[in-house]
């Protein structure tokens, strides 16, 4: 059996949409920012999916200084980390979407596959408490893509359902230049609007990936355990965080992000897979790294 390389971790540590009023361990402040960035880097972090914060509602911003103002903390703190900026949002304009990845150029960032209905909702009873329509159509990701491409920084395909995948790999990927090779996509499941966890829908995307790709998983609330078992299992990489899920698998509310590592790492251990540092997770990217 052949083996399997070592083991990205990236931990999602704020998110959009997660307040402190759920859990009082997201952090919001750039000094927050950076001390969490450090816990989640002394368990094997070597990836941090940053959304900046408006301090006043708590919600994620756009804006290029708060996104500065934590960027710079982090870097400053733990300057050896990956840092993957988002470029989400549901209001701002493209050239205001795309600003925080031209001006700070990270080594990483989001990129949205495919536009969607993107939503808060109750499984339970099928309550609609909050939704709005995620726009990214196609010239807008070429618009994006060149961007990003400009800065140097690598794209990674945020992947909610398979059309999203085909929009890359079927379409967007036949203009010449637009994309560099090799790609890095991940497949997001339990967002409302988008597509929940199911192996065998999984193991089709995989499949169907250009060849040298990689990719990992990010799974919302119950959709976390089963999407990162299977990664690790499987030559995947996972992600984790704050973001995604507020709990751990036990029911205990998670005192960080830092602390969701560990049980992804147990998981490696029994996969007899290998935690990727920072420069090793550079290398399997094919990240040129930063000065």
């Amino acid at each position: 059996m052949p083996r399997l390389p070592k083991l990205i971790i990236c931990a999602a540590i704020a998110g959009g949409a997660t307040l402190k009023s759920q859990n009082e361990h997201v952090p919001y402040r750039p000094e927050e920012f950076a001390d969490e960035v450090e816990r989640c880097s002394a368990e094997g972090v070597s990836i941090v999916h940053v959304h900046a914060k408006d301090l006043g509602s708590g919600y994620g911003t756009i804006d290029l200084e708060a996104n500065r103002a934590v960027y710079n903390a982090i870097r400053s703190r733990c300057p050896d980390m990956i840092v993957n900026i988002s470029s989400a949002s549901f209001f701002d304009d493209k050239e205001t979407r795309i600003l925080p990845v031209t001006e700070l150029k990270p080594e990483m960032c989001s990129f949205n596959t495919n536009s969607m209905n993107f939503a808060l909702v109750s499984y339970r009873t099928g309550e609609v408490k909050l939704e709005a329509v995620y726009r990214n159509p196609f010239l807008d990701q070429v618009f994006y893509a060149k961007k990003i491409r400009a800065a140097g920084t690598k794209p990674e395909f945020e992947i909610f359902d398979p059309g999203g995948l085909n929009n890359i790999i079927g379409i967007l990927d036949k203009q010449e230049g637009l994309f560099d090779h090799p790609m890095h996509f991940q497949f997001v499941y339990g967002v409302a609007g988008g597509m929940t966890w199911d192996q065998k829908l999984h193991i089709a995307l995989v499949d169907m990936l250009p060849r040298g790709s990689t990719w990992s998983v990010c799974g919302v609330g119950p959709n976390q355990v089963p999407a990162v078992f299977q990664a690790v299992i499987t030559g995947g990489h996972a992600r984790i965080g704050l973001e995604d899920n507020i709990w751990n698998p036990d029911k205990t509310l998670s005192q960080g992000s830092w602390e969701q590592v560990r049980w992804v790492k147990d998981l490696a251990r029994v996969a007899n897979r290998e935690i990727a540092s920072c420069a090793e997770a550079r290398a399997i990217l094919g990240l040129p790294g930063r000065p």
